[in-house]
């Protein structure tokens, strides 16, 4: 039951609608507060009233039942205090009959969100600042599909460019076909580093030759640029499986060469397109920002072009609802200049482009910078904490079986967990020891408690009955938190923000252990046994349906 919306649909309060109620209503600070809270400050206008008075007419007229026992007025707010044996039964029964699909829902049926995330550069390896585009796309798609959405992940590759020109030239003067194809995506990436340190100007002008004949589609040059495009695809999609991540498109820049004409051509018709210095612009000046570059003097496109080129094919494509842009905060000018364009073009649309932008990842000896070398690919830093989790397993649990399966749900999930437990806008410092504790906020743990979970319900099964007495504080909290499970995925979908549910995961965690070691389980008896076993397993279905959102796995045991 959405409880917000039980409460707001019971509140009589003049000129003030119900889904205004709804929005307003929250959780307080403390539990022992009540369980929802609705602060009366907003109305006061409205009404005329102080929020003193308002809270105090609410909570008279509110109708006690047996799903709300109690609704009390304390200086300005409204404090409503849930049956916890109503709301046991009804979460814990729905959690049961749903399992894997207890907090999903149908509210996005018939809605197209479409999302741009980890867009990977050919012919260069995944670094650890590809993580978080990766990670926080990959849970928003999960997240939009397990809400209704029909949701389409589309890799915006970075193929298109003089780099590619440059590519076949050090290729041609330095590179062999085995030795590329022995060495992969890291041996092209070796040829490209050289010609950068290494080429001449006359190689320089042989790059841009090379490019000009990718562009007029010469047969060499177009089977040399594949064969460095597959080479990349093949990689990138053996991280992609461990990952846990999925694209249902791999058109790139590439994609869109022949359709930036005609997006031109109607900047041009409009009125828009404006010379300035040689290069085409549309000027921005009135909205506060610079101008929008969309050709250069020398005729070529830029970012911009074929951004707004995607949007528009997107659009006719797929119709979607929503258009989220995972791209790092230092993009922000670029988004609010194309996504201005494109409102000046006409394009009411535009509204529905979001650019969903998030920080920065370093490890603790520095930032990434790879004009001072220090590049640490995504592989590395996968292996290395597959392997660190392999060895902490092989100390806690000698006897216990697969643990290389274990190690990389474990490794891998922490490697997530720590793209996603904190606001998207933060940086982040990436620390192994801290992502691979049994302690604390991380995966591990989380991870861990499911196991835990996992062995009580493996030694006493799950009750097809149960009764509920009095619940202890301890339970309460357990039932609360795991209702709370598809708010906080509907707030993920709504504020683009996956540490929603990474966050409700420790918490539901915390919350279980608590009562795992202060209730008895296994030992209870009767219907205090039954009605734990079952709230055991009701937990550790929202637990792994949380995990599983955000794309990460859960062991039976560790």
């Amino acid at each position: 039951m959405d409880y917000k919306k039980y409460i707001a649909g019971k509140i009589a309060a003049e000129g003030i609608a119900e889904d205004e109620i709804y929005s307003a209503i929250a959780l307080p600070p403390n539990s022992e507060m009540g369980d929802y809270a609705l602060p009366c400050f907003k109305f006061a206008k409205v009404m005329r009233k102080s929020p003193v008075i308002i809270a105090q007419s609410i909570a008279e007229n509110y109708p006690a039942d047996d799903i709300i026992e109690r609704a009390e007025a304390v200086n300005g707010y409204v404090n409503f205090t849930v049956n916890k044996s109503a709301l046991a039964r009804e979460t814990i029964d729905e959690v049961l009959e749903r399992g894997g699909k207890y907090g999903s829902s149908d509210e996005g049926a018939g809605k197209t969100v479409c999302i741009d995330y980890s867009s990977v550069n050919i012919a260069k390896p995944f670094h650890i600042g590809h993580l978080s585009t990766t990670a926080i796309g990959s849970a928003l798609y999960k997240i939009f599909n397990f809400l209704g959405y029909k949701a389409v992940g589309i890799n915006h590759l970075g193929d298109y460019g003089t780099q590619f020109g440059k590519l076949i030239c050090a290729y041609k003067h330095w590179g062999d076909r085995e030795e590329v194809e022995r060495g992969g995506i890291h041996a092209i990436n070796d040829l490209y580093v050289r010609f950068n340190s290494e080429a001449t100007e006359e190689m320089e002008h042989e790059a841009r030759e090379y490019f000009r004949l990718i562009e007029s589609g010469d047969k060499e040059a177009n089977d040399l640029f594949n064969w460095f495009k597959d080479l990349t695809l093949d990689y990138v999609r053996g991280i992609y499986k461990r990952l846990n991540v999925r694209f249902d498109s791999y058109a790139g820049e590439r994609f869109y060469t022949d359709k930036m004409q005609p997006v031109i051509d109607e900047l041009r018709e409009k009125g828009l397109l404006k010379e300035s210095e040689g290069a085409q612009i549309v000027d921005l000046e009135p909205y506060g920002m610079p101008p929008c570059l969309i050709l250069r003097s020398d005729g070529a496109s830029l970012y911009a072009t074929r951004d707004l080129a995607a949007a528009i094919y997107r659009k006719n494509t797929y119709d979607f609802y929503k258009c989220l842009y995972v791209v790092a905060y230092q993009q922000n000018l670029h988004f609010k200049q194309f996504f201005k364009v494109l409102e000046l073009m006409g394009k009411e649309w535009a509204k529905d482009l979001v650019h969903v932008a998030y920080g920065m990842v370093s490890l603790e000896d520095g930032a990434m910078s790879t004009r001072k070398g220090k590049v640490v690919w995504l592989e590395d830093v996968i292996a290395r904490c597959v392997e660190k989790a392999y060895g902490i397993i092989s100390e806690k649990n000698p006897e216990l079986e697969n643990k290389a399966d274990v190690a990389e749900k474990v490794g891998v999930g922490a490697v997530i967990f720590g793209a996603l437990y904190n606001s998207k806008i933060k940086d982040i410092v990436f620390s192994y020891d801290k992502v691979l504790s049994f302690e604390g906020e991380t995966s591990v743990y989380v991870q861990y408690t499911c196991a835990r979970a996992n062995s009580v319900i493996e030694k006493g099964g799950v009750p097809g009955e149960y009764k509920i007495s009095r619940l202890l504080p301890q339970e309460a909290e357990v039932v609360k938190a795991i209702s709370a499970f598809p708010q906080a995925v509907q707030d993920a979908a709504e504020k683009y923000e996956p540490s929603i549910v990474a966050r409700y995961a420790v918490d539901l965690a915390q919350k279980f252990n608590k009562f795992y070691f202060d209730c008895k389980i296994l030992t209870a008896e009767g219907d205090k046994r039954d009605f734990r076993l079952a709230l055991t397993s009701a937990a550790l279905t929202a637990l792994k349906n949380a995990l599983t959102l955000l794309g990460i796995g859960v062991p039976e045991k560790m």
